[in-house]
């Protein structure tokens, strides 16, 4: 139920048609709004807007479609009920629930099309305590895009926002970041992206290919040399660490480090200081550290392949990135996002590439076990086989094509349709076998995710 309290209406800062008698309680708080940098709105609690600044008409405002007056929830996403009645986190009745500030991360509609908006409400109040108005401060979210774009990262899926919603809380912080996730995930792109919205973003953002570098090398790649230092050191050489000087070091597949580099890199996280290989300088530099892995790093602690005081400084802050079977809402954007690529780069320039409908549905069945990365190859190879540049099912490889119709029949078959044990009890044996959510399996096996979970608890 949406939250129901006093309506004390204000006057707008942005003229609207109907004249509104002054609040006492909320005129200052509005007449400062105006001189704020971020787009902000008032709302009364029953969702309509208020009042809106100068920054919100600017970066939101469309000419020929007036705010002030509507409710927040048709301005921002074109709904007919609020958030929380669509299925979405409505952070106005979550703030009346507080007594207090809620933040939150939506897609809304913008005169540049959908975009991610960081949301902030907080509830004002009369002397009485009851909650007259809310002020809800929004910032566009830059490090992802929620349409097709041929650079960044792209989606706008649950879990894809969850992802970018944690990314965007931490960036202006120094906590070290640990991005964990399968292989083809992303990583490097969300690690980007997290620099660049960081107060770092105007200095170096540097990768080490921490699965690249032998044991050997690791120490000189990371901390440099000195002339002479060893055979073949001719000349002092700056590492890594160095390189990173008031920007970010992301470690990329942290869980590959030698156990024997492990105290250093550790040394170097707690104090800042290292020394080049050869020297006797201790030097200091000052970097964000952003790691990232595939490996269960618990795991590996356990088995002393992963050093504990290690694993809790770099994982202040850890982000589990969705795999593409825990995103399927986003295979359309992602596929025409990657075609957008394939369109820009060397052999390919300036063409233009589409999907048929029906290879758009196999991509949207198959499992992906190498996520995003196999998604782009299989495109690339597809691209170079669409002469006419529509990617069709017969470009596709076979194990996509076989896997994806074996699932549709095996999806749409009696034995997934039909109530039985028998069939419950193939039911039970594929959602074992199927590593995404239950969400996503819901969607794999084209039922309701209260079906399935009804089916899944007679088994049990």
């Amino acid at each position: 139920m949406k939250p129901s309290r006093p309506v004390i209406p204000i006057t707008p800062l942005v003229a609207a048609s109907a004249e509104l008698p002054q609040a006492p309680d909320v005129s200052a708080l509005v007449a400062y709004l105006e001189h704020d940098a971020q787009p902000m709105i008032v709302l009364d609690p029953e969702y309509r807007i208020l009042a809106a600044n100068t920054a919100y008409q600017r970066q939101f405002g469309i000419a020929s479609q007036p705010h002030v007056g509507r409710k927040c929830y048709q301005v921002s996403h074109h709904y007919d009920v609020p958030c929380d009645e669509a299925g979405e986190h409505c952070p106005m009745k979550r703030a009346f629930e507080l007594r207090g500030p809620d933040r939150v991360l939506h897609i809304h509609h913008t005169p540049r099309g959908p975009e991610h908006v960081d949301v902030e409400l907080r509830p004002i109040f009369n002397a009485q305590r009851d909650v007259i108005a809310y002020v809800e401060r929004l910032s566009t979210v830059r490090g992802a895009s929620a349409k097709p774009s041929a650079e960044g990262l792209v989606g706008r899926s649950t879990a894809f926002n969850a992802a970018i919603s944690a990314l965007h809380r931490v960036a202006p912080s120094m906590l070290p970041v640990l991005l964990l996730g399968e292989s083809g995930t992303g990583k490097e792109l969300f690690a980007r992206a997290l620099h660049e919205a960081s107060e770092r973003a105007q200095h170096p953002f540097v990768v080490v290919e921490c699965s690249g570098i032998t044991e050997a090398l690791f120490e000189t790649e990371l901390f440099g040399y000195e002339k002479g230092a060893f055979t073949g050191a001719v000349a002092r050489k700056p590492g890594l660490v160095e390189t990173a000087q008031g920007g970010t070091l992301f470690l990329d597949e942290i869980g590959d480090v030698p156990m024997s580099m492990q105290v250093k890199l550790l040394r170097l996280i707690e104090s800042g200081t290292f020394r080049r290989v050869g020297g006797i300088e201790t030097l200091r530099s000052d970097f964000r550290l952003v790691a990232a892995t595939h490996r269960p790093l618990r795991d590996m602690i356990d088995d002393s392949r992963f050093r504990q005081d290690l694993f809790y400084r770099i994982s202040a802050f850890p982000i589990n990135l969705p795999a593409v079977r825990e995103r399927l809402d986003d295979i359309p954007l992602l596929v025409d996002s990657i075609l957008q690529r394939i369109g820009g780069t060397q052999g390919t320039k300036g063409r233009k590439f589409s999907i048929a409908a029906d290879a758009l549905a196999r991509l949207h069945t198959y499992s992906w076990p190498g996520n995003i990365r196999e998604l782009r190859n299989v495109l690339d190879r597809a691209c170079l086989l669409a002469d006419d540049g529509v990617v069709r099912v017969e470009h596709l490889p076979d194990d996509v094509v076989t896997e994806s119709a074996h699932l549709k029949s095996s999806t749409t078959s009696p034995s997934f349709s039909t109530r039985s044990k028998q069939t419950d009890h193939e039911l039970v044996r594929f959602a074992e076998q199927f590593s995404g959510t239950r969400s996503a399996l819901a969607q794999h096996l084209g039922m309701s995710e209260r079906t399935l979970y009804r089916r899944l608890k007679t088994r049990g």
